[in-house]
């Protein structure tokens, strides 16, 4: 599936970070694979966190997420511990 920006939602944020959720029937290896959030460029910045809930096999995941590039034309993101 594709990103889905109205499953975007903006939960808190202070100072520079935001923190996000994000719900999706994904799994998380296509979440975060690079330019998924793409269309989100505006909203998303580096060092943002975002909560993923997606799926693997029907099973739903929680993963999350750090905004670790946004050049404006690129997005990356890498799953969190």
């Amino acid at each position: 599936m594709a990103f889905d920006a109205t499953n975007l939602k903006k939960v808190a944020g202070g100072g520079d970070q935001n923190v996000f959720v994000y719900n999706s029937a994904d799994a998380i290896s296509t979440i975060i694979g690079t330019d998924y959030f793409l269309s989100a460029t505006a909203e998303l910045k580096v060092n943002d966190l975002i909560l993923c809930v997606g799926a693997t096999g029907g099973t739903r995941t929680a993963d999350l997420v750090v905004v670790s590039t946004n050049s404006g034309t690129s997005v990356a993101t890498i799953n969190g511990t």
